[in-house]
């Protein structure tokens, strides 16, 4: 199977922790009181995903920049660390 540039490099890589980090408090008030679900779109990660009627959060590729928790215009969205030895790892190129 052929590797990707970055797999190759080896710059980011993800230990996903089976539990997310990420919280949708109340998927309603993304329904009925976000416009926009600003959140798909200032996510670097792209974690946030509007379908049908309801977010989807994919934290298994979060940056952990924490750009949800202050973006929100709802403060909706509970972000905390991933447990320790989960994340994101980089590795210094």
């Amino acid at each position: 199977m052929a590797k990707t540039i970055e797999e190759k490099q080896y710059l980011l890589r993800y230990n996903a922790d089976p539990k997310s980090h990420l919280t949708i408090l109340d998927h309603n008030k993304c329904a009925t009181q976000c416009e926009g679900q600003i959140c798909t779109i200032f996510c670097p990660g792209e974690v946030y995903k509007w379908e049908g009627d309801r977010m989807f959060v994919g934290y298994e590729g979060c940056h952990e920049c924490g750009s949800c928790r202050i973006g929100c215009p709802n403060d909706n969205i509970k972000w905390e660390y991933p447990k320790g030895g989960h994340g994101v790892v980089f590795r210094l190129a």
